[in-house]
């Protein structure tokens, strides 16, 4: 289906007042062929493979985003999972490979570099249990590194063992960056079912099976979404809603599929290689910016608040009307497709959750729904490592059985307790400390070895 400049510039017109914009156009980068015996020379591989590649990316997207007059909001690089580069080393050696990426990162000016990463969905090998030891230190280290562990998936089951692994690390990370409200533990996410062309961070990582490079853009528009239901107003029935957001969505995706063709036919031209366009991810992505809200979209529909009777519905709703209406403006939709629920960065969300009307429980019902599980929850610090465990033991289930992706990004604050908040500024917002439950779950998570993957996953 062709894409024409007019149609675009209309859409730019009707959404100049919603806080539209294209999220994030990710370059994935492949580290294949940059792995060494020797640490330090596949750092250096490594470096010299991001910088070469996405040395114009950055102004590339500046100067496309200016020709069409769509803001992108992040520019973004991802790349092939540490561990699988970088198996012989060290923990030490990988807290030096996340300084390297910082560097990196830094030198082509991108807002976040993710991928320091494993998969560790069936075992673990030497070097991904190095990279999850160094994960604290590395997260405390550095600025724009983002990182995340595939624990389980629908085909291998939940490794029990990485689990339990990966929520000492979080109780880690909380304490090693403390003094800004534990905030290494957002630049991390657990994962079930995780995917390789996700452009939104800090879940993003360039995966095995994805070409050399390529560029994956993921476009949000709540805002978009918001003004589309506000007007049909409080008697339209469903149907009318769901086709207002099929319309809407398919005008953005449109959109956020031709900024990133141009930026992968600029890149390509710019850099001497092929960069082919990779996916859009038609996930709705709130910010804590007025109109930016996922939570109000749920309000919009006739919800008092995110958390009422009927949100889960809502929210199903809503995810499956923008698929329709996405699937058939783009060539290839991908990434997680959904609607991100993060505390937060959804105005909406904080103020649900600050008058306790979004519980851990509630949210944990509507990850079945969503794209994302638990998406930046805070709780209190002296959250035991067993029971942030036996919370992402439960979002992976979720995950495992239903077949699709799940997540989490959960914050235990340290030295804090229900009643505070995290402050975190700028895009990832400040959130009320959530309480969680006082019920011991450490038992079941010391138990270990491996959760058999679901009858539905033989299809053979």
């Amino acid at each position: 289906m062709p894409l024409s400049l007019p149609e675009i510039l209309e859409t730019v017109r009707m959404t100049e007042a919603d806080a539209f914009d294209i999220r994030t156009v990710t370059l994935g980068i492949s580290l294949r062929g940059c792995a060494s015996r020797d640490p330090e020379s596949t750092r250096q591989n490594i470096y010299d493979r991001i910088t070469q590649t996405a040395r114009h990316h950055v102004e590339v997207a500046r100067e496309v985003e200016s020709l069409y007059g769509v803001a992108i909001a992040n520019k973004r690089c991802s790349i092939t999972p540490a561990s699988l580069v970088a198996d012989n080393f060290s923990p030490a050696d990988f807290v030096a490979l996340a300084e390297t990426l910082d560097r990196a990162a830094d030198a082509i000016g991108v807002d976040y570099l993710a991928g320091f990463s494993a998969l560790v969905e069936k075992g673990t090998t030497p070097g991904d249990r190095a990279l999850i030891e160094a994960l604290p230190e590395a997260l405390a280290t550095t600025n724009r590194v983002c990182s995340s562990v595939a624990c389980g998936s629908t085909k291998a089951g939940i490794n029990a063992d990485a689990v339990l692994a990966v929520a000492k690390m979080i109780k880690a990370t909380a304490r090693l960056t403390a003094e800004r409200d534990s905030i290494g533990c957002a630049k991390f996410v657990a994962f079930c079912n995780a995917v390789g062309d996700n452009p939104f961070v800090a879940g993003a990582f360039h995966g095995p099976s994805e070409p050399g490079a390529a560029i994956n853009v993921g476009i949000s528009g709540p805002g978009v979404v918001l003004r589309a239901i506000r007007q049909l107003g409080d008697t339209a029935d469903f149907g009318a809603v769901t086709d207002a957001i099929k319309r809407t969505a398919f005008k953005i995706t449109r959109a956020g599929e031709l900024i990133g063709r141009r930026v992968a036919e600029a890149l390509s031209e710019r850099s001497g290689q092929t960069i082919p366009f990779g996916v859009v991810d038609i996930s709705l992505a709130p910010t804590p910016a007025e109109r930016d809200s996922v939570g109000d979209i749920l309000v919009a529909m006739g919800l008092e608040y995110a958390g009422a009777p009927g949100t889960t519905a809502a929210l199903a709703m809503l995810n499956e009307a923008v698929k329709r209406g996405g699937l058939m403006a783009a060539r290839h939709v991908g990434g997680l497709s959904g609607a991100f629920m993060p505390v937060s960065e959804d105005q909406a969300m904080i103020a649900a959750a600050e008058k306790g009307h979004l519980t851990l429980e509630k949210l944990e019902a509507m990850s079945a729904i969503c794209s994302v599980g638990l998406d930046m929850v805070a709780i209190p610090g002296d959250t035991p490592a067993e029971t942030i465990a036996g919370i992402l033991f439960d979002e992976f289930a979720i995950g495992m059985v239903n077949d699709k992706t799940t997540a989490v990004r959960i914050l235990p604050v340290h030295g804090k307790g229900v009643g505070e908040w995290a402050d975190y500024g700028g895009l990832l917002g400040r959130a009320p400390i959530m309480p969680v439950s006082g019920l011991s779950s450490a038992v079941f998570a010391r138990r270990g070895g491996r959760i058999p993957a679901p009858i539905r996953s033989l299809t053979n």
